[in-house]
């Protein structure tokens, strides 16, 4: 019995054994047939050096000249509405009037009082030369006709303050009022904007102020026109800096003779400088953005070929697809300028022929 039972485990172990060993034999020749995955492809760029015009850039907002609501200052019904929206005015255009049908009434009764107080002042002028009246009497009279002169004065005044007119030339906007509205005291009835010229008003570190001169150039773009640039000048800087941001405000006037700037849009701003910077340069593309910080993928050789290893960088300005790079890479470094989503460290890479999309449209 025992030596049956020798021999079944003998007999066990040998199927067992040669089943195991194909097996192995088997993933051991498939390992032997699998290859690596092929390096990826990228296209690589290099860090180059470009003379840039001094151009310190910034953010602002356009702000009107002078821009109000016009107001009534008196109460009152809308008797006639003189004005379109969106309509060009000229200083002192009649816009709209008030119902002063009972001032006029009144003034009418005031004048008729203002003639008879002139014609007893006037009596009064011949008999006081004759000694027939007192002194008194005349100086009454004429305190009598200067008081009725100063109502006159003062209804009139009140008929006109119902005539609403433009304060300034400018561009109006919707209207706010209908006809028959009782309108109280300041109630806005149109928006008026002087346009051009127009004030770009934005913020700069402290550490350029001495950039900051007036009638240096200044060149905005807005986004409603991405091909526009509007030319202007440093009318003002802020004698004051904020404690806060450590940034000092600055109003610069443009040209808007074609009016397609408007009072609240948002602004790219250059001040121009007559100084030249060397800088390094990378296009836009090579460049990875994070919140924690900008990184490429700089392209390395090793024994077995190429490589890739992310650096963080310090950007700059960017200016027509290039970006200036402050820190983390030299003159002739090459990055990685397309196809990094696919990419990690220590990855092996080969060289697209072909530059990135955007550098291969400069080039052609």
């Amino acid at each position: 019995m025992l030596k049956r039972f020798l021999i079944l485990i003998l007999f066990s172990v040998l199927i067992f054994g040669g089943i195991f060993g194909l097996k192995f034999y088997q993933l051991h020749q498939e390992a032997g047939r699998f290859q690596p995955p092929p390096p990826a492809v990228v296209a690589g760029t290099e860090v180059t050096q470009e003379i840039w015009p001094s151009t310190l850039s910034a953010v602002g907002s356009l702000t009107a000249i002078a821009g109000v609501d016009v107001s009534n200052e008196v109460a009152g019904k809308v008797e006639a509405i003189h004005f379109d929206s969106g309509q060009s005015v000229k200083k002192g255009q009649l816009l709209l009037e008030l119902d002063a049908s009972t001032d006029r009434a009144e003034l009418q009764g005031l004048q008729a009082e203002m003639r008879l107080a002139k014609v007893r002042f006037e009596r009064s002028e011949k008999l006081i030369g004759k000694n027939f009246i007192s002194q008194s009497d005349y100086d009454q009279n004429h305190a009598l006709l200067d008081e009725t002169a100063a109502a006159v004065h003062a209804k009139r005044t009140l008929i006109d303050r119902k005539r609403i007119r433009a304060p300034f030339t400018g561009e109006l906007g919707i209207r706010l009022v209908n006809l028959g509205q009782y309108l109280t005291e300041g109630s806005a009835i149109v928006s008026l904007q002087q346009l051009d010229p127009i004030y770009l008003d934005f913020t700069v570190p402290e550490r350029y102020l001495n950039r900051l001169v007036k009638g240096r150039q200044v060149i905005a773009t807005v986004q409603a026109y991405p091909d526009r640039e509007f030319n202007g000048e440093i009318s003002a800087v802020s004698p004051l800096i904020d404690q806060g941001t450590r940034s000092v405000k600055v109003r610069a006037k443009l040209s808007n003779s074609e009016k397609l700037l408007h009072p609240g849009m948002f602004a790219q701003t250059g001040i121009l400088s007559d100084q030249e910077l060397k800088v390094l340069t990378l296009p836009d593309t090579a460049i990875t953005y994070n919140p924690y910080g900008n990184s490429v993928f700089v392209i390395e050789a090793n024994e077995h070929g190429l490589i890739v290893q992310s650096r963080q960088v310090e950007t700059g300005q960017t200016r027509a697809g290039r970006v200036e790079i402050i820190s983390g890479l030299k003159l002739g470094e090459r990055v990685v300028s397309a196809g990094q989503v696919k990419l990690r460290n220590g990855m092996p890479v080969k060289l697209d022929d072909k530059p990135a999309p955007g550098e291969r449209e400069i080039s052609q």
